[in-house]
């Protein structure tokens, strides 16, 4: 039985997902993705980059299933076992794997409670090795403000779903991010009104 799950989101958003993470990390780099889903980006990125060494992670055990089912289905040698990773929790289980030349968190920030971005900053801190990658994507606020309609509405569904969930201001992640020494080195247009945030560990 296949236990694979597949997100039309991520057959649309991979590629240029790809495009930004080809362009910012080695040829060779040591991955690990917070909230990974179903697994189908880690698939995909792994596929197309050899070299990069990737740790899928998540904190459902029924989407950990889907992870080691695409795992295996694609003989995928350079994708590592998926952890169990609750970002809020002071540690993580991975720390004797650091440090990690990158940290890929996508789509997680506005489906989350605002302390599973704080966890994701600490995170990042600990494990990054300096000068490392942490790659954020999904829709954002900038300068308190929705980009497009499309994400205010969005918004809405979130707070509707979980208020504690919601579209984050820019600014606002990027202050998190500061205070744990991350600074944000570049801002990314993407489609459907996304955003990539690049930060680099000081």
């Amino acid at each position: 039985m296949d236990q694979r799950s597949f997100s039309p989101s991520t057959a649309r958003n991979r590629e240029p997902i790809l495009n930004v993470l080809q362009r910012v990390l080695a040829a060779k780099a040591k991955v690990l993705e917070l909230a990974s889903g179903a697994g189908e980006h880690a698939a995909f990125f792994a596929r197309a980059m050899p070299g990069w060494s990737w740790r899928p992670s998540d904190p459902d055990a029924g989407t950990r299933a889907s992870i080691a089912a695409w795992i295996e289905i694609e003989s995928l040698s350079n994708v590592l076992a998926p952890a169990a990773i609750d970002v809020c929790a002071d540690a993580w289980g991975v720390e004797d794997e650091a440090p990690y030349d990158a940290l890929v968190c996508i789509n997680m920030i506005h489906i989350s409670p605002w302390e599973a971005t704080l966890g994701l900053m600490a995170g990042a801190a600990r494990l990054l090795r300096a000068g490392g990658v942490l790659y954020t994507y999904g829709a954002y606020k900038s300068g308190g403000a929705h980009t497009a309609p499309s994400n205010e509405t969005f918004d809405a569904w979130l707070k509707q779903r979980d208020a504690r969930f919601g579209v984050r201001g820019v600014e606002d992640v990027e202050r998190a991010a500061q205070a744990r020494g991350l600074r944000l080195h570049e801002i990314v247009e993407m489609p459907a009104n996304n955003l990539s945030l690049v930060f680099l560990r000081n």
